[in-house]
């Protein structure tokens, strides 16, 4: 049976990645045990963004852009009534779009971007959201990250989304000295096998908004901590680190400890 992190901890900066002595089959290892022990600590995880269909999926997403998806998520009922399908967008008026995403931040440029989106989406591709990479990439406002989002989630395709949480988190993790985004995707792509991608990144999503917050993580209750070349990084006495935890996984987190 594949293993998970064992429920032990090293001395801060004792582990092979730390030292670099790590060899790759040893990444390798290491990640997919990574991404068995999330599995366990949250069985959950999924896009925390509201959505019914791939273009609400894929509106919401480009909202979320410097903004939490708890806030868009207050936004997005009256939006999605307002304008259900991509002609909507198309036909909208911006100021309108405006008024409704201004909490979100950024609102003008978002609206412009949700109205060219629904241009694009109507001329196009008849009014449909694409699948392939390469078609979302040229929606406005929607790079990448967006569109492995909305193939993951909306399509079932496996993609890795690499949001500020999931290059934090694999660079504290030691997984790629890659910094470039893009760069990032293929490195740990390759560590990861292709059926896990979405949820590896909602898995590590999650343990990013929960457990290894960035000024202070959780190292002394950490799921993962033997397998962390960062331990240390925050408090290692579990008294102390589970009151960092949050979320509403908290007690199940604790008690994986």
């Amino acid at each position: 049976m594949p293993s998970t992190t064992p429920k032990k901890h090293r001395r801060p900066g004792a582990h092979p990645a730390a030292k670099g002595t790590e060899t790759e089959i040893g990444r390798t290892r290491r990640a997919r045990r990574v991404n068995r022990t999330l599995a366990l600590t949250f069985p959950d995880a999924h896009a925390e963004l509201d959505f019914s269909n791939p273009l609400e999926l894929l509106v919401a997403t480009v909202l979320s852009a410097q903004t939490t998806d708890a806030r868009v998520n207050m936004v997005t009922p009256a939006l999605f009534a307002a304008y259900p399908t991509a002609h909507a967008y198309a036909e909208a008026n911006q100021a309108e779009v405006e008024e409704i995403i201004r909490s979100t931040g950024f609102f003008r440029s978002k609206a412009k971007n949700l109205i060219g989106l629904g241009q694009t989406l109507v001329a196009d591709f008849g009014g449909e959201v694409p699948t392939a990479l390469e078609d979302l990439v040229t929606l406005p406002g929607v790079g990448r990250k967006t569109a492995h989002v909305v193939r993951g989630n909306a399509f079932g395709l496996p993609g890795l989304t690499v949001d500020t949480h999931f290059q934090r988190l694999v660079k504290r993790l030691m997984l790629t000295e890659e910094t470039d985004p893009v760069k990032i995707e293929h490195a740990v792509a390759d560590l990861i096998e292709r059926r896990e991608w979405t949820m590896f990144s909602h898995r590590i999503i999650f343990h990013g908004r929960r457990i290894c917050h960035a000024r202070k993580p959780a190292c002394g209750v950490c799921p993962i901590a033997f397998d962390c070349p960062s331990f240390g990084a925050g408090p290692t006495e579990p008294e102390e680190a589970a009151d960092l935890v949050t979320g509403p996984e908290r007690d199940h987190i604790l008690g994986m400890a």
